[in-house]
């Protein structure tokens, strides 16, 4: 299993004690580096423009926060769990992630979900559409992204997005491409687009629910001529390493409910390491072969060390 860190970036009230800004970024760019150093692979980060629910505590945009973690370490690598595409063109975002590859000398995951949290949408003025249209929007997108990244020049004639002879270059580092992720579980669209367009997916649920949904995924991609092991496939989840289960599951907010469906209480890694390996092991069992963890106590580096040596063995 591999292991990736969550960073804290006040999405989810997890700056809500925090005053200075200033140290603020200094602290959340040293969680990466404290990652980087206990031998984590990668560090994702919410790309969202208010907190929730939205409240005036500090909260950092997505896109800049992760070009300066980019520039303060040099093996882990980056992405955004996950942009979201209505905030920007998928031209403008193609441009800015190869421009963040180059930064990161061939660092960049680029995640990109249809977005969710209205609230984002309706405070700073952006349309929020139905839930098919931004899928519909989300299926365009990647292809226009996938082609600025891949073609000399890139024509595009869709229901949403227009591109005439638009050039990009630098394409970014990686080759063929920058990685695309397309995050969530939607069983009829969104793992349709994953199958069809995606190198990494992200699932946010249960053990059990992982796996069921891999065996629709398999078959999308194999309706779309592809093996589902050329996918990575990773998940989201949350934990806090305590000497006891009951000492870590009295930590557990009803309101997780919002990210982690079911009963989260039961596969969340709260608990001893003993327990916390044990629940790892159901997530690999499913097909997950990438953890992202985001830490109960988000801004303390001692929990991704503590959780490294216990459970990793770093």
């Amino acid at each position: 299993m591999q292991f990736n860190l969550f960073l804290p970036t006040g999405f989810g009230a997890d700056l809500s004690s925090a005053e200075d800004p200033v140290d603020i970024i200094e602290r959340i760019i040293g969680l990466a580096q404290v990652a980087e150093e206990a031998g984590f692979a990668e560090v994702w980060l919410p790309d969202h423009l208010q907190t929730i629910p939205p409240t005036n505590n500090h909260h950092f945009e997505a896109w800049t926060l992760l070009t300066a973690v980019a520039r303060a370490t040099s093996t882990i690598r980056i992405g955004q769990l996950v942009t979201g595409n209505g905030y920007r063109h998928p031209a403008l975002q193609a441009k800015m992630a190869s421009t963040l590859d180059v930064l990161s000398r061939g660092r960049l995951t680029f995640g990109i979900g249809a977005g969710w949290y209205q609230p984002d949408y309706d405070a700073f003025g952006y349309e929020f559409p139905r839930a098919g249209q931004r899928l519909r929007e989300l299926r365009e997108a990647v292809q226009v992204i996938r082609s600025l990244w891949t073609e000399e020049v890139t024509d595009f004639d869709g229901e949403f997005y227009q591109l005439k002879g638009a050039y990009s270059q630098p394409k970014g580092v990686q080759q063929p491409h920058i990685p695309l992720m397309v995050a969530g579980g939607g069983e009829k669209v969104t793992l349709r687009i994953v199958a069809e367009f995606a190198d990494v997916c992200n699932l946010m649920t249960s053990p059990a629910e992982i796996e069921r949904k891999l065996k629709i995924l398999r078959d999308h991609a194999a309706a779309a001529g592809r093996d589902i092991e050329s996918i990575r496939i990773t998940a989201t989840t949350a934990a806090l390493l305590a000497e006891t289960d009951e000492a870590a599951q009295a930590f557990l907010d009803p309101r997780m409910g919002a990210f982690y469906p079911g009963d989260f209480g039961s596969y969340l890694l709260y608990g001893t390491a003993e327990t916390i390996r044990d629940r790892i092991d159901a997530y690999a069992k499913a097909g997950v072969t990438e953890l992202v963890v985001g830490f109960h106590n988000a801004t303390d580096p001692d929990a991704i060390k503590q959780f490294a040596r216990a459970v990793t063995g770093r």
